[in-house]
């Protein structure tokens, strides 16, 4: 078995779930207690695909209302970036066509992923209205809260790692 190391990106705005989706990605714990990150915190998990080993470095960053203020530095080496808006909050998907131009010139051979997150607190016909009004695509509804659809994400994202499909597809 081959292993590979990886390097994962989450951004969005504030307070969109960044942090509890890694959370129960890699610890299977969720929190309602909220603690803003600062700056950068990395975590690590490894996921076996086919044949090889890989281990997803996870740059957990501090949410910005719009990319270009995130720290370029943090961008060097990354393989993969999911950008995570919130549901119940139109308000942060106001920036995601900028954002992701921003990000395509960054990275133009990122994978990536559109999430959105808190379903929980959503329905999934109020969520996709939201995501008509601003024309965007997502590719997975998640609950960080109750772990829906965050394994399946992560896991997806490592097989299209290996396959470096859906390379800015928005």
């Amino acid at each position: 078995m081959k292993t590979v190391s990886k390097k994962i990106i989450l951004l969005g705005n504030v307070s969109v779930g960044k942090s509890s989706l890694i959370r129960q990605f890699v610890f299977q714990k969720f929190s309602e207690t909220y603690l803003t990150t600062v700056g950068v915190q990395i975590n690590k998990k490894n996921v076996v695909v086919a044949d090889t080993d890989i281990s997803m470095i996870i740059w957990d960053i501090a949410g910005e209302i719009t990319q270009d203020r995130v720290q370029p530095s943090y961008y060097i080496g990354a393989h993969a970036i999911i950008y995570v808006v919130d549901v119940t909050r139109p308000t942060t998907f106001s920036r995601i066509k900028n954002d992701l131009e921003l990000l395509k010139k960054q990275l133009p051979n990122a994978v990536v992923k559109v999430i959105g997150n808190k379903i929980d607190l959503s329905s999934i016909e109020s969520a996709m209205e939201v995501c008509a009004n601003h024309s965007v695509k997502l590719d997975f509804f998640t609950s960080a809260k109750h772990g829906t659809n965050v394994d399946t994400m992560f896991d997806e994202l490592a097989v299209d790692l290996i396959k470096e499909r859906n390379i800015f597809q928005f």
